[in-house]
C-alpha cells in the first residue's frame, strides 16, 4: 500500500557546462507524498564521470532522513551528462526502491552513438540496459483536465507500486512534485533564480 504521506526523495541535477564544469550539483528534495517538503540534500558528481551511483548512495545513507525514506525518485538515469546511475546497485546499497521517471521515451540509438565518444561507452550502455523494462503510466493533469503518458523504470519494487507513487506525486502536471521542486532548487542555486519549468 502506498500511503498518502509516503516519504520520497526526488533527485535532479543542476544545469552544467561540459566545457567549464568538472562537477555538477545534485539536489535531493525529501517530500511527504506530493504536499510537503521535509528536507533538502545535496552532493556533487563528475560531469560525464562514473561516480553518480556512489555519490547518491553516500548522500542518502549519511542523511538524517534516511530512516524515513521509502522511495528514491530520479529524473532520468544519468546525471551530469553521461554519469550513469546503476539503479540496481543504488537500491541494494541504500535498501530503498529506486524509481526512474522518464518524461519521453529515450532514443537508445542516439544514446549509443553519443556514448561512442567515451572510452567506456559500452560499459555505460550495459548499465543503462540493466535498468530493465520501461513501463507506461497514465497521469491525469488536474490543473488543465487532460491526461497524458509518462514512463518509468524501477528497481526494488513492482511496477504497480511505482505507478501508484507516480499518480500520487504528479498532482499539478506530468512531472512528480519531488522532482519538480528538486529541479527548481538546483536551478535557483546555479543561476540565482530558477528558469522555466521542470
Amino acid at each position: 500500500m502506498v500511503k498518502k504521506q509516503i516519504r520520497i526523495l526526488g533527485i535532479d541535477d543542476a544545469p552544467f557546462s561540459r566545457f567549464e564544469d568538472e562537477t555538477v550539483l545534485i539536489v535531493g528534495a525529501v517530500f511527504r507524498g506530493a504536499d510537503y517538503i521535509d528536507a533538502v540534500l545535496s552532493t556533487r558528481a563528475e560531469v560525464d564521470g562514473i561516480d553518480a551511483t556512489q555519490k547518491l548512495a553516500n548522500m542518502i545513507n549519511e542523511s538524517r532522513t534516511k530512516d524515513q525514506l521509502r522511495c528514491i525518485m530520479l529524473d532520468g538515469i544519468t546525471i551530469g551528462g553521461f554519469n550513469v546511475v546503476n539503479i540496481n546497485a543504488l537500491c541494494k546499497t541504500t535498501g530503498l526502491p529506486v524509481l526512474v521517471f522518464i518524461k519521453d521515451l529515450p532514443d537508445f540509438k542516439a544514446i549509443k552513438n553519443a556514448l561512442k565518444n567515451l572510452e567506456d561507452g559500452d560499459d555505460r550502455m550495459k548499465i543503462i540496459e540493466a535498468a530493465g523494462k520501461i513501463y507506461e503510466c497514465e497521469i491525469k493533469n488536474k490543473d488543465v483536465g487532460i491526461t497524458g503518458k509518462v514512463y518509468f523504470q524501477v528497481a526494488g519494487t513492482d511496477a504497480e507500486t511505482a505507478r501508484k507513487i507516480l499518480k500520487l506525486t504528479c498532482q499539478h502536471g506530468f512531472v512528480p512534485e519531488p522532482l519538480r521542486i528538486a529541479h527548481i532548487i538546483a536551478q535557483g542555486i546555479k543561476f540565482g533564480e530558477s528558469k522555466g519549468r521542470a
